[in-house]
């Protein structure tokens, strides 16, 4: 019995101490390639415990990141960028995992709901109710000279990101569904995160 338990013992501290090793590789291993356009995967090494059952269970980690880069010509506007999205966890090859999206500046969201037009010129109204564009000189963050003050709050109502379930290699989404990118200072380029990890 006291056998059997110091070699119980002995396992979870491997077991620990190979996660450990596990998570500090996905998460701290450096990178040399370009940041917008990356594939890994991580295998970590595990010898001297090939002999455990449970040490040849651990299964390879991919990992692909993108930036979508999107030039809207109107000042607002609500894109839906599930087709995107949803190649890119296609190119990843990961069957089982997590898509974060989320973009990269502060007048721009991205959120999930339906595709529907009707609700789409309802969200445009509602922020525009709560925060207009108009007059600009209501906002404090437009007396360093810029017009986005608006904007800004629009972003922070709507959310800066989602992440989505990969289940089978697909999005696993619920009914009606859908990964909008919401534009509330258009007319120049920005750019959009897609960080794809799982095995």
């Amino acid at each position: 019995g006291l056998v059997c338990d110091d070699q119980n013992r002995l396992r979870a501290t491997i077991r620990m101490a190979v996660t450990a090793y596990c998570l500090t590789t996905c998460v701290a291993n450096p990178q040399t390639e370009p940041p917008d356009d990356r594939t890994e995967e991580y295998s970590p090494r595990l010898e001297g415990h090939q002999s455990l059952s449970w040490a040849q269970e651990v299964r390879t980690m991919k990992s692909l990141t993108r930036h979508l880069t999107l030039q809207i010509p109107e000042r607002r506007a609500y894109l839906n960028i599930t087709p995107q999205v949803e190649e890119l966890v296609r190119t990843s090859g990961v069957k089982e995992g997590l898509c974060l999206v989320n973009a990269m500046h502060i007048t721009a969201s991205v959120y999930i709901n339906d595709d529907e037009a009707g609700l789409l010129e309802d969200y445009d109204e509602w922020l525009e109710g709560l925060a207009p564009h108009e007059p600009i000189d209501r906002y404090r963050h437009n007396r360093t000279g810029e017009d986005n003050g608006d904007a800004h709050l629009k972003r922070q109502i709507m959310g800066r990101e989602v992440v989505v379930a990969i289940t089978e290699g697909r999005l696993d989404f619920g009914p009606w569904e859908q990964i909008f990118y919401g534009e509330f200072d258009g007319r120049r380029p920005k750019r959009v995160l897609v960080k794809i990890i799982g095995d």
